[in-house]
């Protein structure tokens, strides 16, 4: 479906062009997302930063997603939590290390990109794919709480329940492709190679020294 994720965001940019000039604000969620949403930044013409969410981690598949915490702490767990043996003990110690990895990841990106306050601007939260939703849920609900003008939701893929699941935090939802029979985000990429810290503090130096050039 994508080349990869340059090829996902200049199509999901293209998706996105009603924005351009109208400096929105792109919060993508590390770390894939975030060479991502450098391009779409600098195709509508707005600010890069980051919207920090992990997902809670099932116990016996790290990979599947049991729900969701931003960074402010809320949390959502789905209902099917119990049933994968995520029980109310396991599940605070979990949300206790993912917001420990949230609290390492602001630290490593405010020395060189401290956050953009999204308070009355025109938001878009972007992630390289929707499975669950849950990660996006949360950057949703954090994002909501801060009163953006317009609260975005893109991506470039996602499963339809996915997509029904965010819809009611967002204001608008972009996805290029819904596909009944999702599986995973990287099935959609022919290159879906794995993006450091040291690229997404790299890409927000970057976004920075290219925003105050442009204001100077």
């Amino acid at each position: 479906m994508f080349r990869d994720r340059g090829d996902a965001a200049l199509r999901l940019a293209d998706a996105l062009g009603r924005w351009r000039g109208k400096h929105p604000l792109i919060l993508a969620i590390p770390r894939g997302a975030v060479p991502m949403g450098k391009i779409i930044a600098d195709a509508l013409q707005g600010e890069l930063d980051v919207a920090l969410t992990r997902k809670l981690r099932a116990p016996d598949d790290s990979e599947f997603a049991v729900g969701s915490v931003a960074e402010s702490g809320w949390a959502d767990v789905a209902e099917y939590a119990g049933q994968v043996g995520a029980d109310n003990e396991y599940l605070q110690q979990e949300i206790a290390t993912q917001l420990s990895t949230i609290r390492k990841r602001r630290a490593q990106y405010t020395g060189v990109a401290p956050p953009i306050d999204p308070t009355g601007r025109i938001v878009i939260v972007v992630d390289d794919g929707l499975a669950t939703g849950a990660t996006m849920l949360a950057a949703l609900h954090a994002v909501r709480e801060k009163h953006p003008a317009y609260l975005i939701c893109a991506a470039p893929v996602g499963s339809p329940d996915s997509i029904d699941k965010v819809s009611p935090y967002a204001d608008e939802v972009v996805c290029l492709y819904a596909p009944l029979n999702f599986g995973s985000v990287g099935r959609f990429y022919a290159n879906f190679m794995q993006v450091e810290d040291e690229e997404v503090i790299e890409i927000l130096r970057g976004a920075r020294s290219d925003g105050e050039s442009g204001s100077a």
